[in-house]
């Protein structure tokens, strides 16, 4: 980070100087406005940085943008007016001067291209001043170089995870269906089971009280002696006999 400090401090001077000579002064104010921060992965095949500016009391004439770069080495200055210092189409300025926007498109993106990327916004004036000519804060590119899940595999991804989601449902309602098919007849064996329980208990309670009533009526009725019956029975005979 104080790297990237010193290196923005050194490139200030290189950029004032530049917009000294494309801009010029009066009461002419400039302000602009870039993001801070852009994170990209190697899936994107180009980023775009956008730079909104505002003017105020400037003459309606033509405003010139540029762009300059900080990467890890020196500090370059990146596309003029006239074009951009690199390879063919690895960077593409576009401009709404009407509408306060520009914005440069990094082509072809690698992990070389993390850096920070300074738009600076000149009017077109009569006089130098330092308001005429401004730059933004620069935005930070920074460009993974892990590529992420593509939003293909993302897709994929997902359905195959409804799918097993399917499959694990109807599992378990199909496992649901045969447990409660086994479970009827295993009940039904159960219920006859209960009710020739519940029979075999009352019988078994009706001997139980029929034999306790039984002991119930001997005891409270005690049956006379078969003998003494017998004895009697032969001596009203006897009497009956004799003369």
């Amino acid at each position: 980070m104080e790297a990237t400090h010193e290196g923005q401090l050194l490139l200030q001077p290189v950029i004032s100087l530049i917009l000294l000579h494309v801009g010029a002064v009066g009461a002419c104010s400039v302000s602009v406005t870039q993001p801070q921060y852009l994170e990209v992965d190697l899936t994107h095949k180009a980023v775009t940085i956008e730079c909104t500016f505002s003017m105020s009391n400037c003459p309606r004439r033509p405003t010139v943008s540029l762009w300059f770069l900080h990467g890890t080495q020196q500090p370059k200055n990146l596309c003029f007016p006239h074009g951009c210092r690199s390879e063919a189409d690895k960077y593409t300025v576009r401009e709404a001067l009407a509408q306060n926007q520009v914005s440069l498109t990094v082509n072809r993106v690698t992990s070389n291209d993390s850096a920070i990327y300074i738009c600076g916004i000149a009017a077109a004036t009569d006089a130098l001043e330092p308001r005429a000519r401004q730059t933004g804060e620069g935005t930070m590119l920074v460009v993974r170089e892990s590529k992420l899940l593509s939003r293909e595999v993302q897709s994929l991804l997902t359905a195959l995870l409804v799918l097993l989601s399917v499959y694990i449902a109807g599992i378990c309602i199909i496992f649901i269906i045969l447990s409660k098919a086994k479970s009827h007849p295993l009940r039904n064996r159960e219920t006859k089971e209960d009710a020739q329980k519940k029979k075999s208990a009352r019988r078994i309670f009706h001997e139980i009280a029929q034999e306790l009533y039984h002991k119930r009526y001997v005891a409270t009725n005690p049956q006379p002696d078969k003998d003494n019956s017998t004895y009697e029975n032969q001596s009203a005979l006897s009497n009956r006999k004799s003369p």
